[in-house]
């Protein structure tokens, strides 16, 4: 027989607010963006809902600009592995931004993987404070 097949889709991505990993209850979305201002502990990424996958793995992945650790050295990407709960299952995948932000401009992609194969892909672009607003203030300008 066939194994099913998991559905998934992206539910909502941006910026949300402060996120409890204690807490059931997942974030709520503040702001539809890819395009993030750097500020100290702002909460950004995405909600995924599966279907149809209880008991299978999920890897997500998030690279980030080449962050240095304490040493200097480039840290890793952030990794780790879920095991799907239900058949009816949402996950929030997300990071935030701590001091220096400096460091932490450009590129952060999440991933996440089911059955060897990536089901969820966003980019979020970190820029520094105020780059973006002054964007959309020349764009509406028609500039």
């Amino acid at each position: 027989m066939a194994k099913t097949k998991i559905q998934h889709t992206i539910i909502s991505f941006g910026i949300y607010d402060k996120w409890d990993q204690s807490d059931k209850e997942l974030p709520k979305v503040i702001e539809f963006t890819l395009n993030v201002s750097a500020k100290t502990d702002i909460e950004f990424g995405f909600i995924i809902n599966i279907k149809k996958g209880k008991g299978k793995k999920i890897t997500y992945c998030i690279y980030h600009p080449n962050i240095p650790d304490d040493n200097g050295e480039v840290m890793p990407p952030f990794t780790g592995d879920v095991y799907i709960k239900d058949n009816n299952w949402h996950f929030y995948l997300g990071d935030t931004l701590w001091e220096p932000l400096e460091n932490k401009i450009g590129d952060w992609r999440m991933t996440i993987e089911c059955d060897e194969k990536i089901i969820a892909d966003k980019t979020f672009f970190i820029n520094e404070p105020n780059k973006i607003l002054d964007a959309k203030f020349w764009k509406r300008a028609g500039y």
